[in-house]
């Protein structure tokens, strides 16, 4: 459920956070494993690096108010609020970039949904702060031949698609704050796409391109198993 304020507020300025290193191969092994919480920190680390392979024990994900941050390349993506860019592309009649600034002076909502991980764990009540994303590609003008878009994250290569169908449900939104505080590296700075109904992995991370495309595919983690249409309850098994 979504509870969602359209009032207009301030928009907030940048926070930048340190890097962790985060193998890819690693994560997917452990993953394999069966592996799904994981502690970030030397003294929690160390309770259970203990217990698992020495393959998972160098896995870092980042655990925040009962987050469990993942990550599928080689560290967490920085941004620079100088040099960042969202570019909105593909099928458009008007190819639109946006620098940090003018992203924030968009029209701000806020709303508070629950947040759900297909791998079974959920945080509820996360407080977003954003502009809509039909507000962004209005910007853009989508033509009649873009029924799909496409999510890209500064974490090559992760892609992710949603339908326009999808993107027009009414609390899809481009978040850069989280509990009314600018967007923390680990969740996503500076940008991440929210759609509540659909589970974590199709919530792109570390925003840097939006294309309007003919159809969706799928995305990274559809490559590897996962269902496109990521329902909460309804999809990947769950309320089958």
């Amino acid at each position: 459920m979504t509870r969602v304020d359209e009032t207009p507020t301030s928009p907030a300025t940048s926070e930048l956070q340190p890097t962790h290193k985060v193998g890819r191969a690693v994560f997917l092994g452990a993953l394999a494993a069966g592996v799904s919480s994981l502690y970030w920190g030397k003294t929690a680390w160390s309770r259970v690096s203990s217990a698992i392979g020495p393959i998972e024990s160098h896995i870092p994900l980042v655990p925040t108010g009962g987050w469990r941050i993942y990550a599928v390349s080689g560290s967490l993506p920085g941004f620079d609020p100088k040099t960042w860019r969202l570019e909105i592309g593909g099928h458009v009649e008007q190819p639109t970039t946006l620098d940090y600034h003018q992203l924030l002076a968009l029209p701000k909502v806020e709303q508070v949904s629950t947040f759900h991980c297909v791998t079974g764990w959920t945080v509820k009540n996360v407080q977003w702060g954003g502009v809509r994303l039909g507000e962004v590609l209005a910007l853009a003008k989508p033509t009649d031949v873009a029924h799909a878009i496409e999510f890209v994250s500064m974490e090559n290569p992760y892609v992710d698609y949603l339908t326009r169908q999808q993107a027009s449900l009414h609390d899809v939104m481009l978040a850069y704050e989280m509990e009314g505080k600018p967007l923390a590296r680990a969740h996503g700075a500076p940008v991440r796409l929210v759609i509540p109904e659909m589970y974590g992995y199709k919530n792109v991370k570390w925003l840097t391109g939006i294309n309007l495309v003919p159809q969706a595919v799928d995305g990274y983690w559809e490559q590897l198993g996962y269902d496109r249409d990521a329902w909460v309850g309804h999809s990947n098994g769950y309320g089958t």
